[in-house]
């Protein structure tokens, strides 16, 4: 009986020092080949800040960071390429807060966002969306903008798909500006400021890294920033209180870092510091600050928290701005 205690004491033993050394190769083995990042929406949006941090993680970690974009259905077909891929930490996710939205705004999501993902952290954060016309339009005020839509000038205004941050910020101006506009989703940011930019929409509730570039070019007019205090980088441009909406006050929302579910917690830990890191030099501080965001790079745990809680806010919001699930 003796004997056959020790052999299993001695089993247990092997099979823990086997798991320490199992961990420990894992650790030292990844990654040791290029990492993707699939992007799930069209080029000019959260992929900007996939490159700028991806290069530099790249560096750290040494191998290839590949930024694929996958656009559609407001981030859900690139977001469910993540979602089944294996956890092996090489098919990430950089994307936008749509992917808290989605719930409440879709029916039927072949993914549960809080369940079948890994949040790492959040790269960037959006303090205000501005709202933006061409610079054809002849109101200079959103003031004038609205007396313009009133005198009965056909409005619409684009949005990154349905359900989108800025699609439900647009939906909420629509409704507190008592104007009837018309809703064209396109496939990604980047789209929708090019139509804006061709007059294929009159009116857009815009992320600055999109916008900047065309405003400082004179080809659109920033009429408002919808944060509680004015944009450093636009300081002559009124927030929505200034411009006559007291109340509207609405992030950006946020560019984070994801995983499949199941994700390693060695690396999810190596790409968490790996971020922070970046975040901390100034070059890519600078380059991301340049865009009109606020670098974050918070713990993974930290982030799971903003996820899930923003997966409760915009169901709430959804629900104020009518917004009619697909």
């Amino acid at each position: 009986m003796i004997e056959e205690f020790s052999r299993q004491a001695a089993l247990t033993v092997c099979l823990a020092l086997a798991s320490v050394h199992v961990g420990a190769a894992h650790a030292d083995t990844w990654p040791n080949r290029p990492i993707r990042i699939i992007v799930p929406f069209a080029p000019g949006g959260p992929d900007v800040t996939a490159r700028i941090v991806g290069q530099d993680l790249g560096n750290r970690l040494g191998v290839q960071f590949i930024i694929e974009n996958k656009p559609g259905a407001n981030g859900i077909i690139g977001a469910e390429i993540v979602a089944k891929a294996a956890p092996d930490g090489y098919t990430l996710m950089v994307t936008s807060t749509s992917i808290a939205i989605n719930p409440s705004v879709y029916r039927k999501l072949p993914f549960d966002p809080a369940r079948d993902f890994t949040p790492i952290t959040s790269i960037a954060a959006i303090e205000g969306l501005l709202v933006a016309v061409n610079a054809s339009n002849p109101a200079r005020t959103l003031q004038e903008f609205l007396a313009w839509a009133r005198a009965g000038n056909k409005v619409a205004y684009g949005s990154p798909g349905h359900g989108n941050q800025i699609h439900v910020a647009s939906a909420l101006f629509e409704s507190m500006a008592r104007l009837d506009m018309v809703h064209i989703p396109y496939k990604g940011a980047g789209p929708a400021v090019a139509a804006l930019l061709a007059n294929e929409v009159q009116v857009l509730l815009v992320t600055p890294p999109l916008s900047l570039p065309h405003i400082q070019s004179g080809k659109l007019r920033a009429l408002a920033y919808t944060h509680t205090a004015r944009a450093s980088f636009l300081p002559a441009v009124p927030t929505m209180a200034e411009a006559g909406f007291p109340g509207f006050v609405i992030d950006g929302g946020w560019f984070g870092l994801f995983g499949p579910a199941g994700l390693p917690a060695d690396i999810v830990d190596r790409l968490n510091a790996g971020v922070r890191e970046a975040l901390a030099t100034a070059t890519v501080r600078d380059r991301i600050t340049a865009l009109g965001l606020e670098p974050v790079g918070n713990s993974a745990q930290a982030f799971r928290a903003t996820l899930e809680t923003d997966i409760r806010r915009y169901t709430e919001m959804v629900r104020t701005a009518k917004i009619q699930p697909e």
